[in-house]
């Protein structure tokens, strides 16, 4: 059972999440607790530290980032053990879960997870903190904002658990962000690919890792409100029922930068040479655009999220020194897209989204498509439109039963 920040904001909160997990413990169940750091704590830690320096070092982040967790954790043992219920609560470190050395942005290698079942085994409940992990050598490492979704699944994994529930401030997966689109439905049941996809493009529910991990090992995801007992949504493997809804949702992702690189050598492995700099800076590139000029020279383009603007800028100009090319950069960007597993037997989707658009004023500057998404790069200050008249034009507010659905596609005669 995961926690997120809202769901463990204040005192109460925690009272009521703990009498959550005691309700299993008492059914029968053995249970384990991943919390993340109370409401908008992390916030005003990366706020403080701004103060501090415009450009922290990202190994001390870690170490003030983590603190949040921490206090949570305690917090909620307690609360459990008010209630009657023997708890303990564990850092990342003594669980030994073991991540790679990439400060905010760490990825886990392991979970040694003897210790959280000798306890167990001994009837408590235990606490996780979310959102952290160690390195080899024992520094503290965050695994990226919505880290603590990736904690759970990943400990839901190595323990093979019967249930893995997420507990936020939302009855579930929605077709679109309802706080944009006020007519969006929630989902049932939605498959590992569509939720994947929609993580990446700016749904915020989960983070994309954490279900990245759930489909690797088939853990089935429960993502429900901590408000109230009501059914969520389960994110499951595909089904071939999923393929008759041709859209499951819209997403969009509000903060991009775009960096457009001019004048570059046109020969084999300047491309390689660019995004290899972009790596080893840990910098996760979106979409990439390459064109040839009229002048037999390249131009290279593509967008990051804007809080790796700053570490951008910095390899980006130093690869300009060194291909002697030009960098033009582009604020106030962002991507509205729609995803479903039905794109893959179905056509007419693009037109139908290009169309809502075009009608609504809104300009397409970049198109990219995967076998079940398409998304379009848009200027910033239309995008909560665009998510709006995207979400009415394949109707996602009805009832997937009550949708026009484009027509199946057409198989192509095999050539004798």
């Amino acid at each position: 059972m995961k926690f997120g920040g809202s769901s463990v904001a204040d005192a109460d909160k925690i009272r009521a999440a703990a009498a959550r997990a005691l309700a299993h413990r008492k059914a029968g169940r053995q249970v384990v607790m991943v919390v993340s750091a109370m409401g908008d704590t992390t916030d005003h830690l990366i706020d403080l530290a701004r103060q501090i320096s415009a450009d922290p070092p990202k190994r001390e982040m870690d170490q003030l980032l983590a603190t949040g967790e921490q206090v949570t954790i305690s917090l909620m043992a307690m609360a459990l053990e008010a209630m009657g219920q023997r708890a303990i609560s564990f850092t990342a470190g003594q669980i030994g879960m073991i991540t790679d050395d990439v400060h905010t942005k760490a990825r886990i290698h392991s979970i040694d997870v003897r210790r959280i079942h000798q306890q167990l085994d001994a009837g408590k409940i235990v606490i996780v903190a979310g959102f952290q992990g160690v390195t080899a050598d024992g520094d503290l490492t965050t695994l990226g904002r919505g880290g603590s979704n990736v904690t759970l699944v990943a400990v839901a994994a190595a323990l093979k658990a019967a249930e893995c529930e997420n507990y936020t401030d939302v009855d579930g997966i929605y077709t679109a962000d309802p706080r944009i689109v006020p007519n969006a439905r929630k989902i049932d049941r939605i498959s590992y690919e569509e939720m994947l996809e929609l993580a990446s493009l700016g749904a915020n529910v989960l983070h994309n890792r954490a279900v990245e991990f759930a489909k690797k090992y088939n853990v089935p995801i429960h993502v429900r409100s901590s408000l109230n007992t009501n059914k969520g949504t389960l994110i499951v493997a595909e089904t071939e029922s999923m393929e008759r809804i041709v859209v499951s949702g819209a997403a969009l992702k509000e903060k991009l930068f775009r960096v457009s690189l001019r004048k570059v050598p046109d020969r084999p492995g300047v491309a390689a040479r660019i995004f290899h700099q972009l790596a080893t800076g840990n910098i996760v590139v979106d979409d990439i655009i390459q064109t040839i000029d009229s002048d037999g020279t390249a131009s290279v383009s593509f967008t990051v999220d804007t809080g790796d603007v700053t570490d951008t800028r910095r390899v980006v100009e130093g690869l300009c020194r060194k291909l002697s090319c030009q960098a033009v950069y582009q604020e106030n960007l962002a991507k509205v897209s729609v995803v479903g597993v039905g794109m893959r037997v179905h056509t007419g989707v693009a037109e139908r989204m290009f169309a809502a658009l075009a009608q609504a004023g809104i300009n397409i500057q970049n198109i990219t498509t995967s076998e079940i998404k398409i998304s379009c790069l848009i200027d910033r200050a239309q995008g909560r439109e665009a998510l709006r008249v995207v979400h009415d034009a394949f109707e996602l507010g009805a009832k997937p039963s009550d949708r026009k659905a484009p027509a199946p596609a057409r198989k192509t005669p095999r050539r004798q």
